[in-house]
């Protein structure tokens, strides 16, 4: 089924120079880039994306670190993309992540983990709205 998810290339791997390197990953596996932009969130904007994970102890780090540089969202169009995203981007914690993953490349930590993907449909249809409206999206 073709899908539509949102991927970020997170402050850490933008100020490292990977962003091209990443996004290069995604299409070589096939995926269409539907929309991107770069953007830096003001903390405020973080909370919001993030507010799924308010509870969590690693909200504040994480709201923080997303809001500390730019970043470059984009929607990411293809067959099965939310699961080929989240395979392409490796395990959360970079330490777990398959060799030849972008977190396996470039991911520092498990805080600083170099991209985002939605998880699910529910999260990209949450998640792609926040950051493009209709009309930045293009169809392939």
């Amino acid at each position: 089924m073709v899908e539509r998810t949102l991927s970020i290339v997170k402050p850490d791997a933008v100020k490292a120079g990977h962003t091209g390197d990443i996004i290069s990953m995604f299409e070589r596996a096939g995926l269409k880039v539907a929309a991107l932009k770069m953007l830096h969130l003001t903390p405020d904007e973080a909370k919001g994306f993030y507010i799924v994970h308010k509870e969590r102890p690693f909200y504040g780090d994480l709201t923080k670190f997303m809001s500390e540089g730019p970043i470059v969202v984009l929607v990411l169009e293809g067959e099965d993309a939310i699961k080929m995203v989240r395979d392409i981007m490796g395990a959360t914690n970079p330490k777990n992540a398959a060799p030849g993953t972008i977190r396996a490349l470039f991911a520092a930590d498990i805080e600083r983990n170099a991209v985002h993907g939605s998880d699910s449909e529910k999260s990209a249809a949450y998640e792609i709205p926040f950051f493009f409206p209709s009309i930045e999206i293009m169809g392939l």
